[in-house]
């Protein structure tokens, strides 16, 4: 068993260990079963479930290549051979009119956009429709500076053009993208440091379902909440495209995981997703039926997306030592919490947000997530839960599907 930040006396409330998520991963993969290490004025802490040396205290080592470069030798049919066909000076977009339901959506022609330095610009085959996606709609949740307005946070597609300095062998390749905005549309701009290859075997539909949640679970459960082989996590939403990404991969990393519904038909979904324990929130108090199910122990992390009320019942849940992250606040912003019972138990409360990050902290995650998950994606590991395809044009009745709260996993929509 790898070492744990914990085994060699770091609490997550020390400045050593929340040192350690602060810091960006340089080295990816490839020296599994390393201990921690004390030698030329560095310590190395081997992350239980990355295996990855985290360097601090002054250490440099040389940063990985980019993840898209490897995309020739993972893209999805193997072939090496590309077409590239001449990039329009229009395109189709989604466009939101105004603060509104998912009427407000309406296509529109726009400039196709031109990638700068650093960029690249890819013709989207699919577009993965996200919860924010939504909110930005209603009004709520604006597009960061410098973003496009258009609504859109992952896409799956071939690159047709390269910003200034950037590898022209990049041509042609299928990839996969974060994006902060303008993935519904015909073509997109991508930072390169944010594109991943297609993995083999999948789909671009199925391509488009994955940068957003999976940076997102990635990051919040594995890094910021230091989740590991035999914890037990409660995660909300349970098939949302949040929860049934998080099923998918605490089942890849040997994570026991429950998950909060809505409803007995959506428990027995995410029971044959893989969760071990599926709570329907509207029939039962999840709080007593997560602490029958550890036999009193509680979890060792929460993945909230609900925040408000939830959140002193979401620490209630946690044993001791235990981290609670927040990344979304459907119930609210304010909550009660108990800031004796928080010191007495050691608990962690943290969160973060991902579209407003930096794209070299994006750069650094994609690194991560192409060195310790794709290998296991691309021989069949595992492939996220899809709901429904929607054409490009028929947004508004995919954000529609998405409010009603009918879906289980992803929707995206196709060009």
């Amino acid at each position: 068993m790898p070492a744990r930040a914990l085994d060699f006396g770091l609490q997550p409330g020390d400045a050593l260990f929340q040192l350690i998520d602060r810091q960006r991963v340089q080295r990816l993969a490839g020296q599994r079963g390393e201990q921690v290490v004390a030698a030329a004025g560095k310590v190395v802490v081997v992350h239980p479930v990355l295996l990855l040396p985290v360097p601090f205290v002054g250490a440099t080592v040389d940063p990985p290549p980019l993840a898209v470069n490897k995309a020739r030798e993972d893209q999805a049919d193997g072939s090496g051979d590309f077409t590239v066909t001449n990039v329009p000076a229009s395109m189709t977009a989604i466009a939101i009119r105004e603060p509104g339901g998912p009427e407000v959506l309406q296509a529109e022609t726009r400039p196709v956009p031109q990638p700068g330095a650093g960029e690249l610009l890819i013709r989207v085959a699919a577009a993965g429709v996200n919860r924010p996606d939504v909110i930005q709609r209603m009004g709520y949740y604006p597009p960061p500076p410098g973003a496009s307005d258009l609504p859109g946070l992952e896409i799956a597609g071939t690159i047709v053009a390269v910003g200034p300095g950037e590898d022209p062998e990049l041509l042609g390749q299928a990839v996969c993208a974060l994006v902060a905005g303008g993935g519904y549309a015909e073509y997109c701009v991508a930072p390169t440091g944010s594109c991943l290859p297609v993995p083999r075997g999948f789909s671009m539909v199925e391509a488009a379902a994955l940068p957003e949640t999976l940076f997102t679970v990635w990051h919040n459960l594995f890094e910021r909440a230091w989740v590991a082989d035999g914890d037990t996590v409660l995660v909300h939403g349970g098939t949302s495209g949040i929860g049934t990404t998080a099923i998918g991969l605490c089942k890849l990393f040997g994570v026991r995981i429950i998950v909060t519904c809505g409803s007995a038909d959506k428990c027995d979904a995410a029971r044959a997703l893989g969760a071990d324990l599926a709570i329907d929130y509207s029939a039962e108090d999840y709080v007593e039926a997560v602490r029958a199910f550890t036999d009193g122990r509680g979890v060792d992390a929460v993945l909230d997306m609900v925040g408000g009320d939830y959140v002193p019942r979401n620490l209630a849940c946690l044993a001791e030592d235990g981290r609670h992250v927040s990344i979304a606040f459907q119930r609210g912003t304010k909550a009660q919490v108990d800031v004796a019972d928080l010191m007495r138990r050691r608990l962690t409360m943290t969160g973060s947000t991902l579209r407003a990050r930096s794209n070299d902290f994006k750069a650094g995650l994609a690194d991560e997530i192409h060195g310790t998950l794709w290998p296991l994606l691309s021989e069949g590991g595992w492939k996220p839960a899809m709901d429904r395809s929607f054409p490009l044009t028929e947004a508004a009745a995919a954000h529609a599907r998405m409010q009603a709260g009918e879906h289980v996993g992803k929707i995206v929509l196709t060009i």
